[in-house]
Order: structure tokens, then C-alpha cells, then sequence
């Protein structure tokens, strides 16, 4: 007879992933050990192992989370709008608000990316294209000239995220910036307006 799952095991295993995103961010993937994270969780490391086989596994979910909800944010139809500057600030607003409480998933997914198995590192990446893509289409609908100017349209949109994904490294959320204005800045920096 199988064994049943216990009501709380997705709970537990969320609660790994979450501290494993914290660690990772601190110390990098490679300068944690599964002992580190045993100990950060307050469990036996063969705890941990009863929810994930290895670290990379791990490692993978904590990314896959995090650029799941990422995907969900910009395929939510609440930012749709026949006003392309009004569909890209809300998209640009909505990422740093979720950006907020995930900096370590979200620095994980920057500086880790490189070790996963390559069909794990192909699914996250193929994510991310999902996203910039996103943002290209609506960048275009506001300039229409950029569609043939795709090295152009595609620095910009580079640009805009090298904005959005190191905000983790140096906005404090008790300055005197709110997430919206800088949203706003973002998005005018980008725009050109």
C-alpha cells in the first residue's frame, strides 16, 4: 500500500524552499551546504531529503517559483489596456511590488542560474524570454518605429530590467521613494517621458 502524503508536507516544503532562497542568497549556491539549510530550517538534514532528493532540486524550485510568479504577474489581464503607457506602467508596477519580499528568490534566480541541469536552466530562461517579450510587445505599441529597430528595442529592454532586477541591491523600502514612484521612474526613464 502507498504511503499517504501528511496534510502539512506541501507547508514544510514551502517553508525549505523559502529558507533555501534565503540562504542561497547569502552565502551563493555553492557556499551552502544542505547542513546549513538543515540548520536555518531548525530540521534534520534527512528531513530535508524527505522533500527534496538533492540541493540542486532545490535550487530549482526556489527559481521555479519565483519566475512562476513573475510569468503570472505579466499574464494577468488586470494590466491589459488599449493605453500602451498605461499597460506598461502597470506591468513595471506590478513586478516591483513583487519584487518586494522576494528579493532573495529573485537574487537566486540572477546569480544561480548556472547551476542548474541545462534542461532546468532552458525552462527558467525560456520564462524570462516569456517576460522581456512582454515587455517588448507593449515598448512597441507606444513606439511603433522600434519594430524594426530590434537591437534598439532590445537594449532598451535590457536596460529596463537591469533597472527593475537589481533594485534588491540598493532600495529601501523605509526611504523616501515608494515602490510606485520608482515603478514610475522606471517606466519614464524607459519611455521617455
Amino acid at each position: 500500500m502507498a504511503r499517504t502524503k501528511a496534510e502539512t508536507y506541501d507547508l514544510k516544503r514551502d517553508s525549505i524552499t523559502d529558507k533555501a532562497a534565503i540562504l542561497f542568497a547569502e552565502k551563493g549556491f555553492s557556499g551552502a551546504s544542505m547542513t546549513d539549510l538543515a540548520t536555518i530550517c531548525g530540521v534534520s538534514k534527512s528531513l530535508i531529503y524527505h522533500y527534496y532528493a538533492a540541493k540542486e532540486d532545490i535550487l530549482y524550485e526556489v527559481m521555479k517559483e519565483h519566475i512562476d510568479d513573475l510569468v503570472d504577474v505579466i499574464n494577468d489581464t488586470n494590466h491589459v489596456s488599449s493605453d500602451p503607457v498605461e499597460e506598461f506602467t502597470s506591468l513595471t508596477t506590478a513586478l516591483v511590488h513583487h519584487y518586494a519580499g522576494a528579493e532573495n528568490a529573485q537574487k537566486v534566480l540572477l546569480y544561480e542560474l548556472n547551476n542548474l541541469n541545462p534542461a532546468e536552466r532552458k525552462e527558467i530562461v525560456y520564462k524570462e524570454r516569456l517576460i522581456i517579450k512582454r515587455f517588448e510587445g507593449v515598448f512597441v505599441r507606444i513606439n511603433p518605429e522600434m519594430k524594426s529597430q530590434t537591437a534598439l528595442l532590445k537594449s532598451k529592454i535590457m536596460l529596463f530590467f537591469g533597472m527593475l532586477n537589481w533594485m534588491h541591491t540598493w532600495y529601501d523600502p523605509k526611504g523616501e521613494m515608494s515602490r510606485d514612484e520608482i515603478a514610475m521612474l522606471a517606466t519614464n526613464t524607459i519611455i521617455g517621458t
